[in-house]
């Protein structure tokens, strides 16, 4: 299996030549070679992880092509064939297993409301928690999409997250809200947490690619 992470929280995962889409949002370039997609996943309705546009893209190649995501997306996304998931269920997708976990967004502030948010461990390999620090519970996490910046979380937050789940391959995501320098000083935090139970960081850039 083939991860490549494209900008933000946006990531494409291939197998077999079919293709899973992961929160394909305002941040991220418009989506180009998406033929041979079997799912997409959206974590939570905010449209850094999910536009209109975006789905379009998609489906204008794919048009029975499943779309899984939580309830409020659902709403957000009405006209859109989103199959609800939560909490707890498993799905397949081509030749990818989805297994959901959370349920909630990180509090960003006591005014906003909370809403719906999923994390997904696809094939019992990569976790991500989408904008959460969800820990999956009865899971050995082998590579982590590690959120770098946003406006819920800080970096202690972060490097707790990563020591806790112990995975043995992280890389950054969620983080076109940074600098240069800002996603350099998230980047060396995240490696060192990594390292402290002896896996290893990958400071992967837009479009880059990891083997799984």
């Amino acid at each position: 299996m083939k991860l490549t992470k494209l900008e933000h929280a946006a990531l494409i995962l291939d197998k077999a030549g079919q293709k899973l889409f992961i929160d394909p949002g305002s941040f991220t370039s418009p989506l180009t070679e998406t033929a041979r997609a079997v799912g997409v996943v959206i974590t939570h309705e905010h449209p850094d992880h999910w536009t209109p546009e975006q789905l379009d893209r998609i489906l204008a190649l794919n048009p029975d092509v499943p779309i899984f995501a939580p309830a409020g997306v659902a709403a957000a996304a009405a006209g859109y064939p989103i199959t609800v998931v939560r909490a707890g269920d498993t799905v397949e997708a081509g030749p990818f297993r989805l297994r959901f976990f959370g349920g909630t967004h990180a509090v960003i502030h006591e005014t906003i409301p909370v809403i719906d948010n999923l994390g997904v461990l696809i094939d019992e390999e990569l976790y991500y928690g989408g904008d959460s620090f969800i820990i999956p519970d009865g899971v050995t996490v082998q590579t982590l999409a590690v959120p770098a910046g946003a406006p819920w979380l800080k970096i202690s937050e972060v490097m707790d997250y990563v020591l806790a789940l112990k995975p043995r391959r992280t890389f950054p995501t969620h983080e076109m809200g940074l600098s240069r320098a800002g996603k350099e000083l998230s980047n060396v935090r995240i490696k060192w947490a990594t390292e402290q139970n002896g896996g290893e960081f990958f400071p992967l850039q837009p479009n880059e690619s990891l083997g799984l």
